[in-house]
């Protein structure tokens, strides 16, 4: 329970002052902080984490100062006195100090915060000084060649090569403005707002440790203004702080990821002309060039994000009021920070603050939820509210205005303003009678959400939005003939008022417990639908009962995470990374959700396998040789239909498919040369592991084809005997595969109650198969099972130094089904039905103990 409140605290800092994820919180004090603009002492809790002090008034919202340690000259204690109780002056580089007091354990605060800042002014000094190395051997201005298109073949697809190759410097509106009716008011009211925060920088400071007051939340809410945008962005963001510690970082970003191709990059290609199409600066080269390098590096650099829909249209914005760096570090900030796990496979932060939206309409929204039962409704409408800030749905000058106040306040910005437009609309919605119609109410809204200056926010569903719903419900009912009342246009900065003034009390941390609560139901939710589709899609290609495959899932996705979480997941993550890093076109997400490698598969082989002789060594071999058949693919992994499909063969199988099975088991490609006798001579032409008959036609059809084309025609065989669909006969086993063989019988048997009679019947059985081979080794006999021609044995990797052919002995699957049936002890041993429900049930508690077990040996650490 500890570990899950300090989880759950850990995570409301990291929410409230927007910090990496990597942050771990240290140190939580409560102290009053010298606020200058208020002329006393606020009172509320230091948080302290690797690389921050971050200060939060009692009342969230009231005050928030955010101090990076990198910003830090130094922490001192000074002289205590009882007006200014254990007080401690943090100086920073801008030649200002903050003054905390009434702190406990002032000396063990002071003491860690000291190491922490001397360990990062270390790391900063060694920093600067290769930084300064490089930069007498490396040109201060880096030019950049992009390999994405081909074909340049006239002077104006050169010049756009050549803007397309220079990084900009600058943020894009200032060469590229749209053009707006009432330029001139539009720059007088620009002014004032300038003017507005020049003061406010004034009495609050400037930069990343500005006092963060209710002040600064109404100057944001009636729009940053355009010069001071791009700044304001990266201080509330704290990217600022991100930029400085990693110079360098994007323009090397750039240099790896040119030139490269992956499915992240087409993705980006083919949506680099849909951001913001309206917009003169993404008409140009220049624009579509930023954009494109900004995507492209943040891909290579968050290769399991990569790229997502809407994230070209965020990067979009972010070019145009900041720099081309400034725009990748907030891209940086949002999607690893300010919005986590919302742009990943699963978009498992947008559907949980979904959940998360739909108790606030509960909650804040009675009427409304009455009226309208089914939540999701408007939580799937709301979705892209979430994902694109509001800019996939508001005009573009409006929507700004709400990334200004996201950058503000975060998530919390989005939850306030979303409901705020459901209030507005709640008579209309109430009144729908399906989800079109909600849809076309919510969107007309939006879409007349001007960034005008309004006298008065809307107190009333606009009568653009009832003009939409009019007309969608006469063109479903095809009974309203209302007349349509005027068009009367909402205010942003009003609207923005309304969700401040109404619903501004939703603090973080309500926010993050809600979350905290949904998070469980939305994984929950999420794992049982891949689990659903998961067993649908392998059901029908299985004899085993439902309630049994549900279990055996349930043992492999555990068996996954016990290597992940308490084993040593390094091997088994890399080859997951490795496998999802390709496209591959062939398999489906849930094919791909779960998958063992090796060790993980080995462990449930030994848990699942209905055969004795489990915990000897011969038993793990054949584990490996079963994952070597399994893993067709060779990506070092088994999905769960593999596995099913071998766990069904052994138990709901007839004899025939097992002797299958553990015949596939001796011959390549899961029994190797280096198995047994890793002096065997290989050739490294020559995948196969066994000789290849090909037919020489009699003399009196001429000469004997070349071999090259007796090959290429036996291959053209091979094809065509595939499209026929006809299942392939198994190759021959030669005589150190059926030895391999023999020994597994053998090993299987042992332990068995019935262990005599079934090692005497093996012993016949070889003896009776071995007398067929070297009857099918004599010249007189055909070498192969599917001709009667004479056939001349190709030298392959069995063959001799001398090119002779070593393994001449062989044994088809067939004759070696024949042999195990004269013997009723085997067939017995085969046919005997083995209880999976059983053997599943005792593998879970192994499995239980074997995870308990690693949970004691990491306490003991």
């Amino acid at each position: 329970m500890r570990i899950l409140e300090e989880q759950a605290l850990r995570e409301y800092v990291l929410a409230l002052f927007r910090l990496p994820r990597s942050e771990r919180l240290h140190d939580v004090a409560s102290c009053s902080v010298w606020t200058p603009h208020s002329r006393c002492h606020t009172a509320g809790t230091l948080f302290t984490t690797d690389t921050y002090l971050c200060f939060s008034s009692r009342e969230e919202g009231v005050c928030i100062l955010l101090i990076p340690l990198s910003e830090v000259l130094s922490i001192e204690k000074a002289e205590s006195t009882s007006p200014l109780p254990n007080p401690v002056i943090v100086s920073i580089r801008t030649k200002k100090a903050f003054q905390l007091i009434e702190l406990q354990d002032r000396d063990e605060l002071v003491e860690s915060l000291n190491s922490r800042l001397r360990a990062l002014q270390w790391k900063q000094s060694m920093f600067r000084s290769k930084k300064d190395g490089k930069r007498k051997v490396s040109s201060p201005t880096p030019y950049y060649t992009f390999y994405y298109d081909t074909g340049y073949s006239d002077e104006e697809d050169k010049e756009e090569q050549v803007l397309r190759n220079t990084v900009n410097s600058e943020a894009l509106m200032t060469a590229f403005h749209q053009s707006q009716p009432g330029n001139n008011g539009h720059k007088s009211v620009e002014q004032m707002k300038e003017q507005l925060w020049e003061d406010h920088f004034s009495e609050f400071g400037r930069g990343v440790h500005m006092f963060r007051t209710e002040k600064t939340q109404k100057l944001v809410a009636t729009g940053i203004p355009e010069s001071l945008r791009g700044e304001l962005w990266m201080t509330l963001s704290d990217a600022s702080s991100e930029l400085e510690a990693h110079q360098g970082y994007y323009a090397s970003m750039v240099q790896k990821s040119m030139g490269q191709s992956s499915l992240a990059t087409e993705e980006i290609e083919r949506d680099l002309h849909r951001s913001l199409p309206d917009h003169p600066a993404f008409q140009n080269p220049t624009g579509i060039a930023a954009l494109r390098r900004v995507l492209t590096a943040y891909a290579h650099r968050n290769p399991k994000i990569g790229y997502c829909q809407s994230m070209n249209i965020l990067a979009s914005v972010l070019l145009l009021y900041a720099k081309e760096e400034e725009a990748f570090w907030l891209l940086v900030a949002v999607c690893e920070r300010m919005l986590p796990d919302y742009f990943n496979r699963r978009v498992i932060g947008a559907q949980v603050d979904q959940s998360v939206f739909e108790e606030l309409i509960r909650e804040r929204l009675p009427e409304l939820a009455e009226n309208v039962p089914d939540l999701s409704t408007l939580s799937s409408v709301s979705l892209s509210w979430f994902l694109t800030l509001f800019l996939s749905v508001l005009p573009f000058q409006s929507a700004v205005c709400v990334v200004d106040c996201f950058f503000f306040h975060g998530i919390k910005a989005i939850f306030q303003l979303g409901l705020a437009v459901l209030e507005v609309n709640a008579a209309q919605l109430s009144a729908c009678t399906d989800d079109g119609q909600a849809l076309m109410i919510l969107t007309s809204f939006l879409d007349q959400v001007g960034s005008e200056e309004s006298s008065s926010p809307p107190s009333s569903p606009p009568a653009a939005a009832a003009a939409a719903a009019a007309a969608a419900a006469a063109a479903e009912t095809s009974s309203s003939d209302s007349e349509i009342p005027a068009v009367r246009h909402t205010n942003i900065t009003a609207l923005i008022n309304d969700s401040y003034e109404k619903f501004g009390d939703l603090s973080v941390r309500q926010i993050e417990r809600l979350r905290c609560r949904h998070r469980i139901r939305v994984l929950q939710a999420h794992e049982d639908t891949i689990k659903e589709n998961t067993l649908r899609l392998v059901n029908p290609d299985v004899s085993i009962s439902p309630e049994n495959l549900s279990d055996v899932y349930d043992l492999f996705k555990t068996e996954h995470f016990i290597s992940l979480y308490w084993g040593d997941s390094s091997s088994a993550a890399a080859a997951e990374a490795a496998a999802w890093s390709y496209s591959d076109a062939s398999r489906s997400f849930i094919e791909r959700q779960y998958r063992l490698d090796r060790p993980q598969f080995k462990s449930l082989y030994g848990l699942l396998s209905p055969w004795p002789g489990g915990q000897n060594q011969h038993a793990d071999t054949l584990a490996n040789r079963t994952f070597t058949l399994l893993d067709q693919d060779q990506d070092n992994l088994v999905t769960f239909k593999k596995f099913a499909g071998w766990l069904d063969t052994l138990y709901c199988e007839d004899l025939n498919e097992k002797i299958r099975l553990l015949y596939r088991l001796h011959i390549p490609p899961a029994l190797t040369e280096s198995e047994d006798d890793p002096s065997l001579m290989k050739s490294p032409l020559v995948s196969t592991n066994r000789p290849l008959y090909v037919n020489l036609p009699s003399d009196d059809e001429g000469e004997a084809k070349d071999y090259q084309e007796q090959l290429k025609q036996m291959l053209q065989d091979l094809v065509k005997e595939k499209e026929k669909d006809v299942e392939k006969p198994l190759p021959l086993m030669n005589q150190r595969e059926f030895i391999q063989f023999c020994k597994t019988l053998y090993s299987m048997f042992h332990g068995d109650p019935e262990e005599n009679d079934l090692f005497q019947a093996i012993a016949t059985v070889t003896s009776l198969v071995l007398q067929i081979g070297e009857a099918g080794h004599r010249p007189t006999h055909s070498g192969s099972e599917v001709t009667e021609a004479k056939p001349t044995a190709v030298p392959t990797e069995d063959a001799g130094v001398d090119g002779t052919a070593d393994n001449d002995w062989t044994i088809s699957f067939a004759q070696i089904l024949a042999s195990l049936l004269t013997e009723q002890s085997l067939v017995t041993f085969f046919e005997k039905p083995a209880d999976l429900t059983v053997k599943l049930s005792e593998a879970k508690e192994k499995q239980y103990h074997q995870r308990a077990g690693l949970l004691s040996l990491q306490g003991t650490r």
